[in-house]
């Protein structure tokens, strides 16, 4: 199997260090700045720097020409950010392979566990091919996890990271035959939300009604590792963010 290998996060290295250490290394490596984990990727890539691509760079056309020569079966993106053009998208024999931290055709795009919350719609991980059009390609495999009434967006999302390593490598066999599966989306199920939508829910209207279970939703949807993704309201000219932290008593 020849891949080359797009990524960004902790996830994409674990995920490249298994392959690597099944005795798959990378023809090519694209990160995505010179943050410390890119430097990671790099090291453990043991590719040289002609064939490592950061940022934009990946989709110059050079890169592009240097990719088709390399008789790539696929390239993986692993929580890789950048908008992948088409030109990208089709230089693997078999297609470029995206790991998305969602139950597929529900919450396409970003912030998909506040959304999987807030929407009470399954949630889970998929492995699946990339399209031009956003988390909408062939699913390969996907997992499904039940949300629990504790969880919040950041507890929720740690979870599903391990669920997203976990779900490549059970998929890593069918990956090797060259020949994995492939199951269309139902393009009349499910949503997608681009990364501003979630500016649209976070103020609260404090005269506004709602029930209690409605209130809880929303304040552990927007409770991530980032207060400026928080619930919030407005009182007096001041500004106060909400984020909690639920627990079972058993």
């Amino acid at each position: 199997m020849k891949y080359a290998f797009a990524g960004n996060r902790d996830i994409a290295y674990n995920i490249l260090s298994y392959l690597i250490a099944e005795g798959y290394k990378p023809s090519a490596l694209a990160i995505l700045d010179d943050s410390d984990l890119s430097t990671k990727l790099t090291e453990i890539s043991g590719l040289k720097k002609k064939k490592i691509y950061k940022g934009k760079d990946f989709f110059a056309e050079e890169t592009i020409n240097d990719l088709k020569k390399m008789d790539l079966d696929y390239i993986f993106g692993i929580h890789y950010p950048l908008i992948i053009p088409k030109e990208i998208l089709t230089i693997a024999k078999i297609g470029f392979i995206n790991l998305h931290p969602a139950f597929l055709p529900y919450n396409r795009g970003w912030h998909t566990p506040s959304w999987a919350i807030i929407n009470n719609t399954k949630y889970g991980a998929t492995l699946h091919f990339m399209s031009e059009k956003l988390d909408m390609g062939d699913i390969i495999h996907q997992i499904e996890i039940e949300i629990s009434p504790d969880d919040t967006a950041h507890k929720l999302y740690s979870r599903v990271l391990k669920l997203e390593e976990e779900l490549f490598k059970k998929a890593l066999p069918d990956l090797l035959s060259l020949n994995p599966s492939r199951v269309p989306q139902d393009i009349n199920l499910g949503d997608c939300h681009s990364k501003k939508d979630i500016k649209k829910i976070q103020q609260i209207e404090l005269e506004q009604k709602v029930t209690y279970l409605e209130a809880i939703d929303k304040f552990r949807a927007l409770t991530t590792n980032d207060v400026n993704e928080a619930a919030y309201f407005i009182k007096d000219g001041r500004k106060f963010v909400i984020q909690v932290n639920i627990t079972e008593i058993k």
